[in-house]
Order: structure tokens, then C-alpha cells, then sequence
């Protein structure tokens, strides 16, 4: 053989070029058979590709699908992915969904990694019943209702619950909590709150910030927090926010020894893009959570292959984010579900498949719970110099770890470098140990209801001096928190927006506002509110009835006639039906009017005397007694509530309507659908309120219900309320927007409330009355709601006529019938006689042939 391929070199390189293209055209018919049986899947993939987080997701998706299907060659569906750029903007994503749903035909979409996308997304999924999959979206309850959204995220519950440990185990008890307000940031705040409460970790102060907050505004923010003597602090901030936020705190001294800062996963997450060295070196001592994804082969090689595939102008990136890591994950768990569905005697959905996916991931175990990857193990890294350091772990069954240890408490964790460069846990403060503080407070001092609040300054001593129910039950909600008063009158009027704008951009003058002031939206503006410590509401009071004609008002004019007309009706009727028969009946005209009178209207109290002989009176007199009854329990009825409550009718053409001057409250009541009134008429007092009542200058006053119970306290055997509406929210203490006394003091007014206390405040100082309330079931009755008994009764009488008519008829028909007989034959010997001398007059027609004639039939008589 040797020989013969030495020997003929030539045809050794023929069989060789020969043996070569058999080959090539084999490969090529075998890639052209695959090609044929193989299933196209499109998926969609709607970015924010001008970010760093998007143009990781769509590199580690790319090089996850090739790497899926060098494995799984021989698969017979191939997943490729059209990917849309969103700009960040969430109608901008679901307008790129829509397209790639109309024009492609994808058969799912990933993308939305903000809490507004994943929302728009998951409704268009809905609808079109397409699995949408989303990344690092926050969790919220708003987003359960998506049945075809996967969300990969952390575990907000196990992170909480983290952060509170770590709190707990150097027993700090109060932290400030700085927060993005923004809703992707909002919603997650809240409940990391709620954690907070349950676990006896009291949030001091909650300061929200924005993309557009100015240097200033963080500055003055920061300074109230230290003056406060906050120590701890937990930052839940974009990076954006966060890296002008440290630098800030660092100028003010809150860098330094004594004080803690802890960021939540979500921002540290958000640190994958690159910051400068300036600001990581303002992070010295930075304690934060981020989500761990294990470290194995596979990761390493995967990040190392990532790094490479890198292009030139994506050099900024240096680190493969948790998002794509879960987006790998994510992609080789499509590929996977695809090749299912398109399996013989398979009938799952995409989204079925997808969630009964199981793999070895880069992010560790790949398994869907509820249609949600979390990752639920946190690192707890400390930011040293321009890097960070892992100083142990979070795990999901509660307990702190480091390499070498595990433990319940952070005991096990490795040394931590808090600010300032020390190794030593800062002790922390709360309100309590952080001395005595003063509260400013803003007074309303119209005095126009000293009941609720009075202001007056002492002349000598120039002290202002503070009393009246809004004052007492403030008082009574800062009593547990250690702190000193200084009242501030308020001068500027009875405009309370004005006050809540002044509190608002006056944050180094005042810190709250306390009085009659209403919560309103445009005021929560400018300021947080309490809970209401009164009630909520307008009410409408009105002068009590004292008209001694008050008997004649539960029954219209027109029914009262109609009624009496019908008395006086069956007394006839019965008349005609008993007046033959009956001797009691009978008598002299004025015998028989006068009984006919008396027998109608005594059957008013049931006490017609007279016996009735005929059946057919007896029926009159039934349908009318029936009659009778339902308009006595009506009248009696309407008479009763007329009595115990003032029905007042609006009318908007005659009445005056009372209400306080300058309340925009009563003001916007008036012109409601409700209560509209064209002429009103301001008053200034409880005072004037009771005057113009009782001098009739108005008829009703509309106003909230605690300046409504002053007077009615003030004069409760006058005046009385006739109706309530809850329209307002109620009077609240008012505070600079993120203050930290806002939540407890709601929970102190909750617990006055529910402990009686501020019940009791209120009568001492309202004098409270129980007031009768009605609505509008005290109307008088009118004719037209009892036409059908009047109906009834004049059809029960018109039977009763129309029998006695055929009863007489019957009796008398022969005598009738001779008296028409005789009627009829006189007019037609009258009609033959007069016919006789107008058409042939005779001699007869003379005085002397008369009177013959007369004679005549004298004679014949």
C-alpha cells in the first residue's frame, strides 16, 4: 500500500481532493435537512440599550443561546431573539411590545425592569396570553394579578428581614430611612417599613429624594436628620441619587465615627455601572446587601468568554450584573421550553413549560416559584477605599454566615470598617437618648371657635398661651416622645393653604402646624398629615321648630282637601244607601245634613253611632275605614319625625345659607350637587352663627362638623343638626414632609381614639350633644303618593251608586214605566194640538170658541 501511494502520488491526491468534497457535500446536506426540520421560535427582547444594565442583558442573552445550542444540537427548535431599544421610557417599551407582536409574531417578550413597564407589560401579556419576563422589577402586590408574568428578582421579605437582624444584633432601635421617590423605590420602601413596625425597628424619619433634587435640598435634609441625632441610617437610593448623596454626608460630618449607613440590594444593584473613584471613596465604611449568586466554573468561564465578546465602545462595562446572570438563566430556560412544546403528544403552553423548567443555572438552582425567581441569599459586602469587601452572608433560613461560620447573629460576620475608619459597632440613638429636642409649631390664631382653639400672648411676659381642644389632643399625642414646645402664632389669616406652603418652604423657621386645620389634598402637597382627630365631615344645622300650626305640616293643602271631600262623600253615600230603610237617617233636612256630616268624619276616630242596615253601606263604610287607617298611621308617622327633627327644604331662590367666611371647605359643600345654594352668606363666629339663626337671617348653616358641634354645645335647647355628609377628611396636626413624628403621632391619636380619651377631650371642650340627624323621609304626604287609595275608594263608591241605582230601579219600575207612559202620551195630545192651529186654524181659536170649547171638555170630564 505504502508502495502504491508512493508510486502514483498523483491519484493519491485525486482520492484525497475527492474524499474531501464528499464530505463538504454531506455536512451541507445534513445542515440543509436540519435546517428544514427545525422551528423557528421568536422572542422579544425590549431594552434600554443606551444603559449599561441593557447592553449586559443583551450580550449574556446572545452568548447563552449559543452556548445552548452547542450543546443541544440536534434540538429541532431554534429560539432567536428581535430586540426593540425603549430609551427608558415605559410607553416607549409597550409601544416596541405591541410592534414586535404585530410585526414578528413573538411568541414571548423580555423586559421592563421598572415597576411602570413590568405593569404595562404584564397587561399587554394578558391580553395577547404571551409570557412576559421581566428583570430585577420590584416586587408589588399590584403585579400578582398578571398571570402570564415571570419576574426575576430578589426576595424583598428575606432582604427585610436581613437588614432588621442585622439592626437588631447591635441593638440599635430607631434608623432613618432615606428613600427614591419614585414608584419603582416607593412601594418597596413601604413595605420594608411595615418589617420595621413588626419588629420593633422605629423608623425616626423617612426623607424622600428625587433624580432632581438639588444639592441644597439634600443638604438641608441631611442637616435636620443630624441635628435630630440621628445615628443609623438605611439608604434604599438609585445609584444616581446615592452618589451625590455620600459626598453631601461627608461635608456634614455623618461619615464619620458614630454613624452607620446600610444600603439595600436594590441600590446596591444599581451600582453595576461605573462610578468615579471620588464617589466610592465617599462610601468608606458603607455597610450594603446584594443579591449573592454563588461563584462555580461555570460563572467564571462564562464571565471570562463575556468580557471578550465585549465590543470596543462597551469598554466602561467591567462586571456582569445579577441581571445577566438571570437573563442568561433565563434564556437557556426559553430555549428549553420551546423544544417541549414542540414535542409529539405535548400540549403544554410556552408559559406551563417554562415554569417546569429545571436546570443547573449560573444562578444556581433554576426553579420557579409562583412564577418568580428569587434569589434569596444576600452577600453583605463593606465598600473599603474604591472596592468593596465581603464580610459574610444573609442566608434564606435567617441566619448570618461568613466563610468559616454560621450563626443567628452577626457575631460570625468579619470585622466590618464603619466611618471613620473605625472597627468599632457604633452605639447607635434613638429620639429618647438623644436629649430633649424643640418642636416649632405653628398655631392658628383666628380665635373665631376658642373652643377648638384659642391664642392669646401674655403682655407682660410676652408668652403665648395655647388652648382649646386641637391643643389639648396635640398635647396628648407628643406626650410619650421627649420633647419641647414653642408655640408660633400664625397672623397671616384663615387661608390654611398659605400655612401649609409656609411650612413647606420655611423648613428652618417651623417644623409643624397645629389648629383647625383640614386635611386637603393640595395641603399634603406641602406637608404630611396625621390621622384626623375629629370627625369627618360637613353637617347642616337649623333652628328648632316652635310653630304651634306644626300638626297641619305632615299632610299637603291638596290632600287635605281631597281627604275632607271624601269624608263628606261617604257621609252621602251611606245617606242615600240607609235613608229609605233606616229611621236614623231620617228626619228634618237639618236632622239629615247634620247627620250626614257627622257620620263622614266620625268614622275619622271610629265612632259613628249609627246602625247600618244595608249590606251595601257596610261595604262603603269598610273600603272607607281601610282608607282611613293608612292616612291616620301615615300622618301619624310623618307628624312624629316631624316633631323630633327640623326637615329643612333646601331652596336655593329663597333661603340664605350660613357658612364660615374664607373656608374653602364649606365653600366648594355649597356649590355640590347636594348642597347648592345660590345666596350664602359668611359668618365669622359660632356667635354670628347663632344669631343669624335665630334672627332668621339664614335658615341653615353648612359647615364642619367640629365647628358645628362648638355650637351646638354652646346652644343646645336652640338648634339641632339635620344632616351630616363625609366629605372632608377631619382636622390633622400638620408636619414638614418626611418628619418623623408624623407615624407616631398617628399611632398616639389611634390609641386616644380607640382608648376613649379623645372622646372625652371633646366633650369637655365642645359640650357634645347627641344631635338628631334626619334625611329627607320627613317630606309631607302628598295627594299624588296616595292616588291609588283615593283610586280605590272612589271606584268602591262609584259601585256602591251604580248598585243602588239598579236596586231602585228594580222596586219602582213599574210605577216609572206608567209615569213615562202618561208623561209621554200629554206630549204628544200637546204637540196634535198645537199642530192643529198653526197648520188649520178654525173659528174656534176666538175668546167665545175657546171658551166652548173649554166647556166641552168639561162636559166629557
Amino acid at each position: 500500500m505504502e508502495r502504491f501511494c508512493f508510486k502514483n502520488p498523483i491519484l493519491l491526491s485525486f482520492l484525497l481532493v475527492l474524499l474531501l468534497f464528499i464530505s463538504i457535500a454531506s455536512t451541507q446536506n445534513d445542515d440543509v435537512d436540519h435546517g428544514r426540520k427545525r422551528v423557528q421560535i421568536r422572542v422579544g427582547l425590549v431594552l434600554d440599550l443606551g444603559s449599561v444594565e441593557g447592553k449586559i442583558v443583551k450580550s449574556s442573552v446572545s452568548m447563552a443561546l449559543s452556548d445552548f445550542y452547542a450543546i443541544n444540537n440536534d434540538y429541532k427548535t431554534r429560539v432567536s431573539f428581535s430586540v426593540r431599544n425603549s430609551h427608558g421610557e415605559p410607553l416607549l417599551a409597550l409601544a416596541s411590545a405591541v410592534d414586535l407582536l404585530q410585526t414578528e409574531g413573538v411568541e414571548a417578550i423580555i423586559g421592563g425592569n421598572s415597576l411602570l413597564e413590568a405593569k404595562l407589560l404584564g397587561e399587554l401579556g394578558e391580553q395577547a396570553r404571551v409570557p412576559v419576563i421581566t428583570l430585577n422589577s420590584p416586587m408589588s402586590l399590584s403585579l400578582s394579578k398578571y398571570s402570564y408574568l415571570i419576574q426575576a428578582t430578589h426576595d424583598s421579605v428575606s432582604e427585610a428581614k436581613g437588614i432588621i437582624a442585622f439592626i437588631n444584633g447591635f441593638d440599635w432601635n430607631s434608623v432613618a430611612l432615606l428613600y427614591e421617590d419614585h414608584d419603582d423605590w416607593r412601594e418597596s420602601m413601604h413595605f420594608m417599613v411595615d418589617h420595621f413596625h413588626e419588629n420593633n425597628v422605629r423608623v425616626q424619619s423617612k426623607v424622600g429624594f428625587t433624580v432632581s433634587s438639588s444639592e441644597d435640598f439634600v443638604m438641608d435634609r441631611l442637616q435636620k436628620l443630624k441635628d435630630l441625632g440621628t445615628t443609623v441610617f438605611v439608604v434604599h437610593l438609585s445609584r444616581v441619587i446615592a452618589t451625590h448623596l455620600f459626598p453631601c454626608a461627608g461635608r456634614l460630618g455623618l461619615m464619620g465615627d458614630g454613624f452607620v449607613w446600610i444600603l439595600t440590594a436594590k441600590t446596591m444593584n444599581s451600582f453595576n455601572e461605573n462610578i468615579d473613584d471620588f464617589s466610592k471613596e465617599a462610601m468608606e465604611g458603607v455597610v450594603g446587601f446584594k443579591s449573592y449568586i454563588p461563584m462555580s466554573k461555570e460563572l467564571r468561564n462564562f464571565t471570562l468568554r463575556w468580557r471578550k465578546s465585549l465590543l470596543v465602545e462597551e469598554a466602561e462595562i467591567t462586571q456582569l450584573s445579577i441581571s445577566g446572570v438571570w437573563a442568561h438563566d433565563i434564556a437557556w430556560a426559553l430555549a428549553s421550553a420551546a423544544e417541549v412544546t414542540r414535542m409529539p403528544n405535548v400540549s403544554s403552553t410556552l408559559l406551563e413549560a417554562i415554569s417546569e423548567s429545571r436546570f443547573k443555572g449560573l444562578s444556581g438552582d433554576f426553579q420557579l416559584h409562583d412564577k418568580k425567581l428569587l434569589s434569596k441569599k444576600f452577600e453583605i459586602v463593606n465598600m473599603i477605599g474604591s472596592g468593596e469587601r465581603r464580610v459574610g452572608y444573609w442566608n434564606s433560613n435567617g441566619s448570618f454566615s461568613s466563610r468559616r461560620h454560621l450563626s443567628s447573629t452577626h457575631d460570625k460576620l468579619e470585622t466590618i470598617i464603619w466611618p471613620g475608619g473605625s472597627a468599632q459597632s457604633p452605639k447607635g440613638s434613638s429620639l429618647r437618648e438623644s436629649g430633649r429636642k424643640k418642636l416649632r409649631v405653628l398655631v392658628t390664631s383666628s380665635n373665631r371657635f376658642p373652643r377648638l382653639m384659642k391664642v392669646e400672648t401674655d403682655p407682660v411676659t410676652n408668652e403665648v398661651i395655647v388652648e382649646g381642644f386641637c391643643i389639648e389632643a396635640f398635647r396628648a399625642s407628643i406626650s410619650p416622645f421627649n420633647y419641647e414646645v414653642e408655640y408660633i402664632p400664625w397672623l397671616n389669616g384663615s387661608n390654611y393653604d398659605n400655612l401649609a406652603y409656609a411650612l413647606s418652604s420655611q423648613k428652618d423657621k417651623y417644623d409643624a402646624a397645629v389648629g383647625d386645620i383640614t386635611i386637603t389634598s393640595n395641603r399634603s402637597m406641602y406637608a404630611d398629615f396625621t390621622l384626623p382627630f375629629t370627625e369627618m365631615g360637613l353637617g347642616i344645622v337649623a333652628l328648632k321648630e316652635r310653630s304651634m300650626w306644626v300638626f297641619f305640616q305632615p299632610l299637603t293643602p291638596d290632600l287635605w282637601i281631597t281627604s275632607a271631600a271624601f269624608f263628606v262623600l261617604t257621609g252621602i253615600i251611606v245617606w242615600l244607601i240607609e235613608r229609605s230603610e233606616n229611621k236614623e237617617f231620617q228626619g228634618s233636612w237639618p236632622q239629615q245634613i247634620g247627620v250626614v256630616l257627622w257620620f263622614g268624619f266620625s268614622t275619622l276616630v271610629y265612632a259613628h253611632r249609627e246602625r247600618l242596615k244595608h249590606n251595601l253601606s257596610r261595604f262603603v263604610v269598610t273600603v272607607w275605614v281601610f282608607a282611613v287607617l293608612i292616612l291616620t298611621a301615615s300622618y301619624t308617622a310623618t307628624l312624629t319625625s316631624m316633631m323630633t327633627v327640623q326637615q329643612i327644604r333646601f331652596n336655593s331662590n329663597e333661603d340664605y345659607v350660613g357658612h364660615l367666611s374664607g373656608s374653602l371647605i364649606a365653600n366648594v359643600a355649597l356649590t355640590s350637587s347636594s348642597l347648592r345654594a345660590m345666596r350664602s352668606l359668611g359668618l365669622n363666629s359660632s356667635a354670628d352663627y347663632a344669631h343669624a339663626l335665630l334672627n332668621k337671617t339664614v335658615s341653615f348653616v353648612v359647615d364642619e362638623l367640629p365647628y358645628l358641634k362648638v355650637l351646638l354645645g354652646e346652644n343646645p335647647t336652640h338648634f339641632l343638626m339635620v344632616k351630616t355628609q363625609s366629605t372632608t377628611n377631619g382636622f390633622g396636626f400638620m408636619f414638614q414632609k418626611g418628619f418623623e413624628l408624623v407615624p407616631n403621632v398617628s399611632r398616639e391619636i389611634a390609641k386616644l381614639r380607640t382608648s376613649e380619651k379623645l372622646n372625652e377631650m371633646e366633650k369637655r371642650w365642645l359640650d357634645k350633644q347627641l344631635p338628631y340627624t334626619t334625611d329627607d323621609t320627613s317630606n309631607p304626604i302628598t295627594l299624588y303618593r296616595f292616588r291609588g287609595l283615593f283610586m280605590i275608594t272612589g271606584v268602591s263608591f262609584a259601585f256602591a251608586l251604580a248598585v243602588l241605582l239598579i236596586l231602585w230601579l228594580r222596586d219602582e219600575w213599574t210605577v216609572l214605566v206608567d209615569s213615562v207612559k202618561l208623561f209621554i202620551s200629554r206630549q204628544i195630545i200637546h204637540f196634535r194640538i198645537h199642530f192643529a192651529r198653526n197648520i188649520h186654524p178654525s173659528p174656534l181659536d176666538d175668546p167665545i170658541g175657546g171658551n166652548a170649547v173649554q166647556m166641552a171638555q168639561r162636559n166629557r170630564q
